[in-house]
């Protein structure tokens, strides 16, 4: 057992249960039937085997006490006298040394869903954040030798790497920040490093974490409709990006189209007019109204 790195289980082949009942069930007929068969002496008294039958009372009593039962996905850490001496996974019915103190624990499922935390992301935005945690007692252990209150660590430590993760990285993506990577678009990649931080918080307690997902992710209220109308404007900034860049391309297209076809031939001035027009009526964001010149430009 290493101090440093904590108590580690240890695994306890505990005896078939059935048998000790059928030893107990034999134990306790066997009472009456030498009561009852107890030879008469010469007074006309009976010699009842006394030692025969508190043997039978302690051989009846020990099998009846060391006897208990687990089931799937339950296991019972044995201590004699303070001192630990395993832990049993056999389910069924099943004996031990009676004089062991059988403490029962789970190793299924669990689940914790934290509270709504106000922490502050890497650019100082107060933002809020919660989680939903599987988790299960992998080392028994620890769980129950090393740790005070499982139930009670759980939720501090979950909490605690909550808020690491938030201060590590941003809510969102911004031009100045450099890290790509972020707690809205994230996604597995996030969930992965909130399941690592979780599990170096959980293994000094023996635990495992199964699962770890963001239930809850947002700007807090006071700064909410503000980051809103960023963000609207992000949208709108690269949509608009998006269509000059694709009306530049089409009025290029149109221009050596024209050219290649030798439609019509245009001098600088002409050709800076189409190219207006044509911008103005690809990026409006209303139809444009068609003019009919029926004169010259150079009239």
């Amino acid at each position: 057992m290493n101090a440093s790195a904590g108590t580690e289980e240890i695994q306890f082949k505990s005896f078939s249960g059935y048998l000790a009942l059928l030893v107990a069930l034999v134990a306790l007929v066997a009472i009456p039937v030498l009561i009852t068969r107890a030879s008469i002496d010469e007074y006309g008294q009976k010699n009842v085997p006394v030692l025969a039958v508190i043997g039978c009372v302690v051989l009846f009593i020990v099998m009846v006490k060391g006897m208990y039962m687990l089931q799937p996905n339950q296991s019972a850490l044995l201590m004699l006298f303070g001192s630990y001496r395993g832990t049993d996974y056999s389910t069924g019915l099943r004996w031990a040394n009676p004089f062991f103190n059988k403490m029962k624990v789970s190793v299924r499922l669990r689940n914790f869903n934290s509270e709504k935390l106000k922490v502050n992301d890497k650019r100082g935005n107060p933002i809020e954040i919660a989680a939903a945690v599987v988790w299960r007692i992998k080392d028994t252990a620890r769980a129950l030798l090393d740790i005070d209150n499982v139930s009670a660590y759980v939720p501090i430590q979950a909490e605690s790497a909550l808020r690491h993760l938030a201060n590590e990285y941003s809510y969102d993506a911004h031009e100045d920040d450099d890290s790509k990577l972020t707690l809205r678009g994230g996604g597995d990649e996030i969930v992965l490093k909130l399941k690592k931080e979780l599990q170096e918080r959980f293994e000094k307690a023996g635990l495992h974490v199964e699962d770890a997902r963001l239930t809850h992710l947002a700007y807090a209220p006071e700064i909410a409709g503000a980051m809103l109308r960023r963000q609207q404007a992000e949208a709108v900034i690269a949509a608009r990006k998006q269509i000059v860049h694709g009306a530049v391309s089409m009025v290029e297209m149109a221009l050596q189209s024209l050219t290649d076809r030798g439609v019509v031939q245009l001098d600088d001035e002409r050709r800076a007019a189409m190219v207006s027009n044509l911008l103005v009526v690809l990026c409006a964001e209303s139809e444009a109204q068609p003019v009919i010149n029926a004169g010259t430009l150079y009239g």
